[in-house]
Formats: C-alpha cells, sequence, structure tokens
C-alpha cells in the first residue's frame, strides 16, 4: 500500500490542462488533482519541468519488436504489450488481419486463453480488421481471404476469444453489411468501416445501422469527389470517429489538419497500424502471409509496393502533430488516449487521468518527447 503525489509543471486532465501543483497516486490509481498551494503531506516524486498526461492508448496496432498478433501465439502478444511501453502506450488492441476463419480463431483463442498473464500493456479487447473487406482497396490484407460479414464466424471467434472482441471491421457494400453491423452493434462491438470502395450512400447505411468508427481515415478507402464523396465524405460529415496515421507517409499533414478542423479533435483517434517491424532495423519482414520491405519509416509490400500498416511509435505521432504546427499538445495528447478509449467503447476503464482509474501515465518532455511510462502507478520504462 502506497501513496505519493506527482508534482508537475503540466497535467492533461479530462476537461482542461492544470498548470502546476500534485497528482496523487494512491495504491497504484489516480486520486485527486491538488492546486500547487495544497502540497500533501506524502512523499513527493518531483518531476518539475515536465508534462503529465494519460498512458496512450492504440487501438489498431498488428505487432511490434518482431512480434505479430497474428503468429497466434500468446507469447508474440506479450511481448508486444511489453514492448509498447516504450511507446507510451498503457492500453492497447491487440489487432488482426485477414486470414482464413481458422486462423483467426487461433488468434483469438491465444488472448481469450491467457490474457490473466499479462504483464504488460493492458489489453482492453481484441481489433479484428478483416476479414469482411473488398478488393479494391485491400491495401495489405490478403485477397484470397475476403468474403461478405457473417455472424456465424463472429460468434465462433467471439467464443474463441472468450467475449475480448471490442471492434470488427468491414467493408459497407457488401449486402450483409448493414445487418451484421446492427447486429454486431446490439453485442456491444464496435462496428468500423474501411478497406472499401462503398457509395457515401452505402456508408452511411452502415453508419444508421450503428458504424462509428472509419478505419485510417483516406488509406483503404474510396476518395472524396464532390459528386460521389465515397467513404471519405461519409467520414467527413458524419460524427463518427476517424482514424489518423500521422507519421507523415499515410496522411499529409494537411489532410490531417483538415480532418480535425472539420469533425474536431474529439472525433480523431490516433492510431498506429503498426506491424512487426515497429521497433525494429529496416528490413524484410513478413505481414500475415505477404512479404514487406521496411525501410525510409514505411512499410511498403513487396508486390506492388502499396503501404502495409506501418513502423509508427505513438509517442511520434502525438509528437508529429505537435511539431507539424496542426495541434496544440493537449489536442494531440486526447487524440492518442481519451479520442481511441471513447471511439472503441473503452473509454470508462482508460484514456484519461480520472480518480480511481488504474494510475496509467506518461511523463513528457515540454518538446513532447517521451520521458517516461507508468503503468498502475509504477514506472515501467524510461528513456
Amino acid at each position: 500500500m502506497s501513496t505519493y503525489a506527482i508534482q508537475a509543471d503540466v497535467f492533461y486532465l479530462p476537461t482542461h490542462v492544470a498548470r502546476g501543483g500534485y497528482l496523487m497516486v494512491e495504491d497504484g490509481v489516480f486520486g485527486a488533482y491538488l492546486p500547487a498551494e495544497a502540497q500533501p503531506e506524502c512523499e513527493i516524486v518531483n518531476l518539475s519541468g515536465k508534462h503529465i498526461a494519460p498512458g496512450y492508448v492504440d487501438t489498431h496496432i498488428h505487432g511490434f519488436d518482431d512480434y505479430d498478433v497474428m503468429d497466434c501465439s500468446w507469447d508474440s502478444v506479450a511481448h508486444i504489450a511489453e514492448g509498447v511501453l516504450r511507446n507510451g502506450v498503457t492500453s492497447w488492441l491487440p489487432t488482426t488481419l485477414t486470414a482464413t476463419t481458422e486462423q483467426l480463431e487461433d488468434a483469438c483463442r491465444a488472448i481469450g486463453d491467457n490474457i490473466e498473464k499479462n504483464t504488460g500493456a493492458r489489453i482492453q479487447g481484441i481489433f479484428l480488421e478483416g476479414p469482411f473487406f473488398t478488393e479494391k482497396h485491400k491495401g495489405a490484407q490478403n485477397p484470397a481471404y475476403l468474403c461478405p460479414p457473417s455472424l456465424d464466424k463472429l460468434e465462433r471467434w467471439q467464443t474463441a476469444a472468450k467475449g475480448l472482441i471490442k471492434k470488427i471491421a468491414l467493408a459497407p457494400e457488401y449486402d450483409e453489411s448493414p445487418a451484421f453491423t446492427a447486429e454486431a452493434t446490439k453485442q456491444g462491438i464496435v462496428v468500423a468501416l474501411g478497406h472499401s470502395d462503398a457509395t457515401v450512400l452505402q456508408a452511411y447505411r452502415c453508419l444508421a445501422a450503428g458504424a462509428s468508427v472509419f478505419v485510417h481515415l483516406f488509406n483503404g478507402m474510396s476518395p472524396l469527389h464532390h459528386r460521389e464523396p465515397g467513404m471519405v465524405g461519409a467520414a467527413l460529415t458524419s460524427d463518427a470517429f476517424a482514424e489518423l496515421i500521422c507519421d507523415g507517409h499515410h496522411v499529409n499533414p494537411l489532410a490531417a489538419r483538415l480532418v480535425m478542423n472539420t469533425k474536431g479533435h474529439e472525433r480523431v483517434a490516433l492510431v498506429t497500424d503498426c506491424m512487426r517491424a515497429g521497433g525494429m532495423p529496416d528490413g524484410d519482414y513478413m505481414l500475415g502471409e505477404l512479404p514487406v520491405v521496411v525501410a525510409g519509416g514505411t512499410a511498403r509490400l513487396k508486390e506492388g509496393g502499396s503501404l502495409a500498416g506501418s513502423v509508427l511509435c505513438m509517442k511520434d505521432a502525438v509528437k508529429n502533430l505537435v511539431d507539424w504546427g496542426i495541434a496544440t499538445p493537449a489536442e494531440a495528447v486526447y487524440m492518442a488516449s481519451q479520442a481511441p478509449a471513447e471511439a472503441n467503447g473503452i473509454g470508462d476503464v482508460c484514456g484519461s487521468i480520472r480518480a480511481g482509474r488504474n494510475a496509467d501515465f506518461v511523463v513528457l518532455e515540454p518538446d513532447m518527447s517521451l520521458s517516461a511510462t507508468y503503468l498502475g502507478g509504477k514506472q515501467v520504462y524510461q528513456a
């Protein structure tokens, strides 16, 4: 049982930015924020000159440190959970990709059967990115396994996952998509739209049925055109959340600013879409069954050259937004923490500094670079 107070220059709280003061941490959970004149009588952890933000939440990440969720192995998932702590990530959704029904079942079972063993970043659910996509904007999804949405398959995967599936993505143009969306949403699963050539009307039919997220906006979807607004148009004109990969390769910073200005930063969720080469040197890797070349900050399919996920770290996505001059530090932090948590139905357990929550937080330098990561009030990484 331990109690201490963090003293720092800036605290990114849910409703405002506090300057100076103290944040209580009591037995691994957040306590109250106290102003500077109310110094508590307990141990003081002096982080003067630093900023304190909620731990980042990565809700679309396939791998890291040469491990991948589609290894269908708990050992791989556990290594990723430990590795992303270096990126400031304290909560995440292990993310699959398009594969056989059996492979996806194995991936779900590996997590569902072992999640209680996890000691790294908290696993808040599973994100199934595929296989319910269409081919034109498949990106690095294997076309051999693309298929229409199936509730029977979802039930099979959810059983293997022991109820951990939190989000599933699909292409709206399938005839089955609106009904699937309605039923999955009824089950408490977030339905996301992506890897699709849908018209704006097809996208809106799924939004009306309960879809609430657009997968890595602009990438893997029908673009905005003034006569057919497509998936991008639906994203920009709806109140759904939009994922953005802010590595400077997937989306031009001006396009990212357009999204933030149009939707408000509260509806934009930073994701990395990081694949197994994250944290690793350039070279040849695999994304599922597809060969990938990592060089110059990008991961691309060997055949065709399409972007194949990323090697982005969440700590760098946050810093990029501020360095590009398109977000304030508070906005960038929000888009890496509270926005993705709320977009994925986990905002009640992570994504913000609130009394009674697990004390998962990051220590930032004034330039927004990561200094340290804390999980449950304990330091688990120091830069």
